[in-house]
């Protein structure tokens, strides 16, 4: 039975002998992500007609703390990957960080993107998982839809993820998380505070987060090849810095078990970049790269 904080090449919460069938399932409407999907769509769209420069800057700060410390190093890197060691305070101070970008809870983004990395590691999988249906279908799909598969892989969660009360509790709430902030950021600076700072700030995250995905399992440049994989990836350049660093996505997928993606020369990674920060601060160990990790059947050059 091994998990992905056990082999770096894991996929952290399906089993190893976990059967399954990639390809067979049907896409079903998600009622509750789909009306909080249009809640987040319409305010963002609203958000120019109540533009102010202080909304703004509450936009780009927000949206830069979420995705670089909750998302791509909180959700993607620890707990997904485990790619490196940190205190619980710490664990559960990204976890919230990374529920208020907008997508899911903890628990469910675990859930989504292992299927989707078991799926494509498959000889074929379900368009879904691999962003291989039309650009609205994927939009739609991904956004307001959900995959069901006729035959799932066996999951399991290890305990200390499974059993822990506060990830739960954000599973349980996450789409309430924003409530705190929209207060906050209402009384301090009214509707432009409220629109920027939340909807807006939601929106893009989570639309620029399946647009980057969708480009990353389709096209663009690729130093390494998984021969082992149905589904290659490559890098998204342009988005380097949006991301903190998440669009180097053919070196991730080379590597899943590395804290650092941006690996070559003038490869923005600021998600690795806060990584380190956080080592000379005692806050993170065991910080796994290319360099300390073993090596991979099936990599080879491009």
């Amino acid at each position: 039975m091994t998990h992905a904080h056990d082999d770096p090449y894991a996929v952290h919460s399906i089993l190893e002998d976990a059967g399954g069938d990639a390809v067979a399932g049907r896409v079903v409407w998600a009622p509750a992500t789909s009306l909080w999907q249009g809640v987040m769509l319409a305010g963002g769209l609203a958000a120019p007609f109540f533009f102010s420069w202080s909304g703004l800057l509450v936009f780009v700060a927000l949206t830069g703390a979420t995705l670089l410390v909750g998302h791509s190093v909180g959700f993607h890197r620890r707990l997904i990957h485990g790619s490196f060691q940190s205190p619980l305070w710490l664990d559960h101070l990204m976890m919230y960080l990374g529920t208020l970008v907008g997508m899911s809870g903890p628990l469910a983004m675990i859930e989504g993107h292992d299927l989707r990395d078991w799926g494509q590691r498959q000889p074929a999988c379900h368009p879904y998982l691999s962003n291989r249906a039309g650009f609205w279908t994927d939009y739609a799909w991904n956004l307001h839809g959900r995959l069901v598969l006729a035959s799932p892989p066996r999951r399991e969660l290890p305990e200390r993820i499974a059993g822990d009360r506060f990830y739960r509790f954000l599973e349980r709430t996450w789409m309430l998380q924003q409530l705190p902030v929209a207060i906050v950021l209402f009384v301090g600076g009214g509707w432009p505070w409220l629109l920027w700072g939340v909807c807006a700030r939601v929106c893009v995250s989570v639309t620029g987060h399946w647009y980057v995905g969708r480009l990353a399992h389709r096209t663009g440049p690729q130093r390494w090849l998984v021969e082992t994989s149905g589904v290659q990836a490559h890098d998204v350049p342009w988005a380097a810095i949006p991301t903190m660093g998440e669009a180097w996505h053919n070196n991730h997928h080379a590597w899943p078990g590395s804290a650092k993606l941006g690996l070559y020369p003038g490869q923005a990674d600021w998600g690795f970049a806060f990584i380190r920060l956080l080592e000379r601060l005692g806050l993170a160990w065991d910080v796994r790269t290319p360099e300390t990790l073993p090596e991979r059947a099936g990599l080879a050059r491009a």
